[in-house]
């Protein structure tokens, strides 16, 4: 028996009859840097979840990731007796199209859809299946083939990124993805991912579990640098803890991007854990100026955003338009207020009533979903696809625009922002009376020493005062700390000025679009072999 898992097939990115071109497969350009220009960030992730599963089924598995269609049905023609279909709500036609053609090459071959776009109503009567996989997936395909859902849990080691671009300049493939659990205690009304997998489920539910898959990543790929795929990382607090305590205790200098509420991270207490346990970007959900979520609730968040990055931990902060509450004056007051908290990056998105949300049920029984809007188009990064008092669906669309302008007008390109954070931590880590803070020093020196090459390039490609000033307090900073500029990095920065006007030429004059490319990786294929021979 074999299984194939699938993500839907390209191109992304592009108006055709599958997609739009604001469903960009890049998760900063797309949501949080989009209106930078040459300093929004280009990078790709992998579908995580599908090598996950893969890891944890006995049966011999294939993940094809971006695929196109030509390749899914050469895949489709090997033989397999199941193909499991990941999507969300606004693939949900790449996701028919797909079904339609295992029918059509492969009719023999057994069909799972999973993923979110599995809690549409009525998905059972909309796409061919024979199976449907709703919230957990690693349960739910353990229970399909007959095996023991309560087995360990097996990791898979992969690159948290890939198709890494920094103002052109190619990055390496320098971090894993950790997936220590999914879902969300705090069940937010608007969140997707909390109800879907309903109660809080631990993959790693022990600091020694997480600690025992970064020392696998460090051992088979080099990694030490990971980002945390766990909605509420630090709300458990004794896993966090035991964590840091293996690191220290061992001498490893982890690095971490993570998600957490307010709440959680005033409940460790210290701020210093943090940069201890080395997180280096911590994804906070501020969403309105209002206290209208428990999680904020009684949190002087612009104190709290400056704190973390004194301490050199980069603030991603995202915020809701067009709540309830939001008219075009009370709109405003949210984006102004989310800007002046000044965070290194700033999503905005517009509500998005998901099915399986309380949100959704809210709206559907409201009569304020427009349901002729198609699956593609509803994603919030364009336009609303609901019912609002005071705003049309074209003015989303401009006010969400609008929104990102003012920010990167206001705060400057994230790029430089991020580094003002670093160059912050380096000095603060530097004096510090605790020594494991200390010892952070040379972590945050080896991130930040190589962005004084981009400076230059920064210099001449900037588009605002803001962003000018971030360069040239960068500069003394480096200057103070670090000394003068050397040769070698005049070099470098000559080389990569070099990338950047390329970089620049590629948009002016040809395209902003980048495709990820397609990933074939087999599991348990040598199970499979032993059992040929054995017969």
């Amino acid at each position: 028996m074999k299984l194939l898992l699938t993500s839907v097939f390209g191109p992304f990115g592009v108006d055709d009859d599958y997609g739009k071109k604001e469903n960009k497969m890049e998760l900063f350009h797309n949501q949080v840097t989009r209106e930078q220009g040459i300093f929004s960030y280009r990078f790709n992730h992998n579908s995580f979840g599908l090598y996950l599963l893969a890891e944890n089924v006995g049966v011999p598995t294939a993940v094809l990731d971006f695929p196109k269609i030509k390749r899914f049905i050469a895949e489709l023609k090997k033989g397999y007796d199941y193909v499991g279909i990941s999507f969300i709500m606004s693939n949900f036609d790449k996701a028919k199209k797909m079904a339609m053609l295992v029918r059509e090459v492969a009719p023999q071959t057994k069909i799972i859809l999973g993923g979110h776009g599995v809690a549409i109503p009525n998905i059972e009567d909309l796409i061919e299946h024979d199976y449907i996989c709703k919230g957990e997936g690693i349960k739910c395909l353990r229970e399909l083939f007959g095996e023991d859902v309560n087995a360990p849990i097996k990791h898979p080691t992969i690159h948290s990124s890939f198709n890494r671009h920094l103002m052109g300049l190619p990055l390496g493939k320098t971090s894993g993805v950790l997936m220590p659990g999914v879902g969300c205690p705090n069940k937010c009304r608007f969140c997707s991912t909390s109800h879907f997998f309903g109660e809080y489920c631990s993959f790693l539910k022990t600091g020694k579990a997480i600690y025992d898959v970064c020392c696998a990543y460090e051992d088979k790929m080099g990694v030490t640098d990971f980002g945390v795929l766990d909605e509420n990382f630090l709300k458990m607090k004794d896993r966090v803890l035991e964590l840091l305590e293996l690191m220290e205790k061992n001498g490893k200098s982890f690095t971490f991007s993570i998600f957490s509420s307010a709440e959680a991270i005033l409940a460790l207490g210290d701020l210093d854990l943090l940069v201890r346990l080395g997180v280096q970007v911590l994804w906070i959900g501020v969403e309105s100026k209002k206290e209208i979520y428990e999680k904020n609730k009684g949190v002087d968040l612009k104190w709290l955003f400056d704190e973390l990055q004194k301490r050199g931990i980069s603030v991603l902060a995202s915020a809701i338009l067009f709540l309830e509450h939001h008219d075009k004056k009370t709109i405003w007051d949210d984006v102004d207020f989310a800007i002046s908290l000044k965070p290194d990056y700033l999503q905005f998105m517009e509500l998005g009533p998901v099915p399986g949300t309380a949100l959704y049920k809210d709206y559907d029984e409201k009569n304020k979903l427009l349901k002729y809007i198609s699956p593609q188009e509803r994603h919030g990064q364009d336009k609303i696809w609901f019912k609002h008092p005071n705003f049309t669906r074209e003015e989303s669309r401009d006010y969400l625009t609008a929104a990102f302008q003012k920010d990167y007008k206001v705060n400057g390109a994230s790029l430089l922002r991020a580094i003002k954070t670093s160059l912050r931590g380096y000095r603060y880590a530097k004096n510090h009376q605790n020594e494991f803070v200390r010892k952070r020093m040379w972590t945050m020196y080896k991130n930040i020493k190589p962005t004084r090459a981009l400076l230059f390039s920064s210099f001449v490609f900037k588009q605002n005062k803001s962003t000018a000033l971030l360069i040239q307090n960068a500069k003394k900073e480096f200057r103070d700390l670090t000394g003068r500029v050397k040769l070698t990095t005049t070099f470098k920065s000559l080389v990569a000025f070099g990338f950047v006007v390329k970089e620049f030429l590629r948009i002016k004059l040809w395209s902003d679009v980048r495709h990820p490319k397609c990933f074939y990786k087999k599991y348990g294929w040598n199970r499979l072999a032993l059992r040929k021979n054995c017969s």
